[in-house]
């Protein structure tokens, strides 16, 4: 029962946040995470395409990437896994490099700005890893590496949960933003080690 209610709210997470970017094209700009953007940088067109970039193809990327984790659907679907997987990554090379660009823009300085591009770095790596072993064949480090790569884009979800708890912590979003920066990936990451042990 716990497993089934943990594998329910894994994949509502992911559905949820990653179709949360389809309200930037509904609502006012002056939402969420750009309500702290100088009116400058939201008319500057690179960031625009950096931006939407890197929501809309890193929702797609958590949208589709939860279900390969579901081990008998997997081996039933190889041909779908394999179809999926495409659409993954090249889902996370385009928003990862766009998060890389973005992220010279974070609101908070330096701290939140190195947080997002070492995420985008390992997001980039870890997935890029993952395609090249199984190219070559090694599916349990392809395996490996995708859970990686998929607790990094994960980081969408924990990212919203932590922040809205850091700022009734801190009382200040700036503060807040700086640690969620590295708190939303990095935990993660570290469940991924753990998991990946027992492959």
């Amino acid at each position: 029962m716990v497993r089934k209610i943990s594998w329910f709210l894994f994949g509502f997470f992911a559905v949820a946040i990653g179709l949360y970017p389809l309200i930037y094209f509904f609502v006012d700009r002056t939402f969420g995470l750009l309500i702290h953007k100088s009116d400058t940088l939201l008319a500057n067109t690179a960031y625009n395409i950096g931006f939407y970039g890197h929501i809309v193809l890193g929702g797609l990327a958590l949208m589709v990437g939860w279900i390969q984790f579901h081990t008998s659907w997997r081996q039933r679907h190889l041909k779908r896994h394999r179809q999926i997987g495409m659409i993954y990554m090249i889902s996370v090379l385009i928003s990862g490099l766009c998060s890389l660009y973005i992220a010279h823009f974070s609101t908070g300085g330096m701290i939140t700005a190195l947080g997002f591009i070492s995420l985008g770095v390992v997001w980039l790596l870890t997935t890029g890893g993952a395609f090249y072993f199984v190219r070559q064949g090694n599916i349990r480090m392809h395996e490996k590496l995708m859970i990686y790569s998929y607790a990094g884009c994960f980081g969408a979800v924990t990212l919203r949960i932590w922040l809205p708890i850091l700022i009734g912590v801190t009382g200040d979003f700036i503060t807040a933003y700086q640690i969620v920066a590295w708190l939303a990936w990095v935990p993660n990451l570290i469940v991924a080690y753990f998991i990946t042990r027992r492959i």
